[in-house]
């Protein structure tokens, strides 16, 4: 019998076609559109400043601007114009950004120079959404807060190497007159304290080099996600003049000054972004430590610990009987005093416990027994120390300093310094090749907006694990 052969219509092969192109999307496009609703994702003030400006005949919608720019972030596309060949080449993510026809390069730069300020209400919108989330993958390190300061270069003529090693050649014709006169040093005078192409790229020392950048400033919570960007532009200096320090002869000095001013007005931004968020804990590097910061943290903010290791250049004039930790020592060998933990009541303040470091515990017992030869005390228990919190809040900043327990909180301010590679190395923050301030401005708020959209992704298709990379997730 033969076998009856139907005839296709062209309804049924279109229909066969669409069905085909939707089954064999890319992994990413279909994850991304299945789970992420990027009209939810845009704040309303962001659509109403972009429609009032284009009107109804605009060429291409927000979505689309917004969906193509993170596309290049989460591909690590360096450059505006390889996105365009990209787009132009793959029919999928034309599609995925909803462009019947693609922008030139120029309109992408001017989108991002228009609405900078803008990008940067679709990052907080986020940080609001994905605060629970982050609360719920770890609700210890969520608690922490993490400040942290980087550069964002730009590609002027004052970042290559020849104008610097130019100053320097100037300063040891000097050094050949005057030994005393240290050309490092003279260089560092010399050198202006902004770029002539750009003013907001002003002179920076990071990482140990010189180079004219952005500073930008970002708090992450204990997971590395990122809670807040500062960028210390026009704006935020002229809010908050006090971040400009009086240029010095030391670099590495200049840099702590710098990063330290900057710690209040970027706590006093957040804090009215999100009055109702609160941590428990700090953590930073040493250049924040000042007896200042650390009654601003806890007074103002409410930080009931907070983690800073003591700056070498502020030791000074420091009580002997005490040694760079805080911790007491002995008042004969100076030997530092053993921390056995903190004690309190309901009508007594916290106080931690410390005892002569020659005193060790009676197997079985509570107590314990001093094994020095020469004990400075009449109990045989040892001598016992206690030191209160609240009177010296730099010493005793809620935690015990030199103990095992701070060692093993500070670790964690890694997380920030790894969050910041991302940005700069995976997201090509460092391979930019505009000059404009409001560019670089589109640029790091874009990619802070990638690592939220990744945790969100990872809370929407339960694998929690993979919050910090978006190409994993999609891989």
């Amino acid at each position: 019998m033969q076998k009856k052969v139907v005839q296709m219509s062209l309804f049924d092969i279109y229909n066969d076609v669409s069905e085909t192109v939707e089954n064999k999307k890319p992994k990413m496009i279909a994850l991304l559109e299945e789970h992420i609703d990027f009209e939810k994702l845009i704040p309303v003030n962001f659509y109403d400043a972009f429609y009032s400006r284009f009107g109804r005949s605009h060429l291409f919608h927000l979505e689309s601007y917004v969906r193509a720019l993170l596309l290049q972030k989460i591909l690590g596309i360096s450059t505006d114009r390889l996105l365009l060949d990209i787009l132009k080449c793959s029919s999928e993510l034309r599609d995925f950004c909803g462009f019947d026809r693609l922008p030139d390069g120029s309109a992408l730069t001017r989108f991002k120079q228009r609405f900078a300020d803008r990008l940067a209400e679709m990052f907080e919108n986020l940080v609001n959404l994905t605060e629970p989330i982050c609360r719920e993958i770890d609700a210890k390190k969520s608690d922490y807060l993490i400040y942290d300061t980087t550069g964002i270069t730009f590609p002027v003529a004052e970042n290559n190497p020849k104008y610097l090693n130019g100053i320097l050649k100037e300063t040891k014709k000097l050094v050949k007159k005057n030994p005393a006169v240290n050309p490092y040093g003279a260089t560092y005078n010399l050198m202006p304290s902004a770029s002539k192409t750009n003013p907001d790229a002003r002179q920076q020392y990071i990482n140990g080099h010189f180079c004219y950048a952005a500073k930008v400033g970002i708090l992450t919570n204990g997971l590395g996600i990122p809670r807040h960007i500062a960028f210390f532009d026009d704006r935020f200096r002229k809010d908050h003049p006090e971040i400009v320090p009086d240029k010095t002869a030391d670099p590495d000095s200049d840099k702590e000054i710098g990063d330290s001013r900057s710690l209040r007005p970027v706590l006093t931004d957040f804090k009215r972004l999100h009055p109702h968020f609160a941590y428990k804990t700090f953590l930073g590097d040493s250049a924040f430590d000042s007896y200042d910061n650390y009654a601003m943290l806890h007074c103002k903010f409410g930080f009931e610990r907070v983690c800073i290791p003591m700056n070498i250049r502020n030791a000074k004039g420091s009580d002997a009987l005490y040694d760079s930790n805080g911790a007491p020592i002995c008042p004969l060998d100076r030997l530092p005093f053993t921390f056995i933990g903190q004690c309190g009541g309901k009508n007594r303040s916290l106080r931690f416990k410390w005892v002569c470091p020659k005193s060790v515990p009676v197997k079985g017992s509570s107590s314990r027994v001093c094994t020095c030869k020469n004990p400075c005390t009449s109990s045989s228990y040892g001598k016992c120390v206690y030191t209160y919190p609240d009177k010296d809040f730099r010493l005793y900043p809620g935690i015990p300093r030199g103990t095992e327990h701070w060692d093993n909180l500070y670790r964690h301010r890694v997380v920030i310094e790894r969050s910041i590679h991302t940005m700069k190395d995976t997201f090509v923050l460092d391979s930019r090749k505009s000059h404009n301030t409001l560019t670089a401005k589109a640029d790091v708020f874009l990619a802070g907006i990638v690592q939220l959209v990744t945790v969100l992704l990872a809370d929407s298709i339960h694998k929690h694990a993979l919050f910090k990379s978006i190409r994993k997730l999609i891989a």
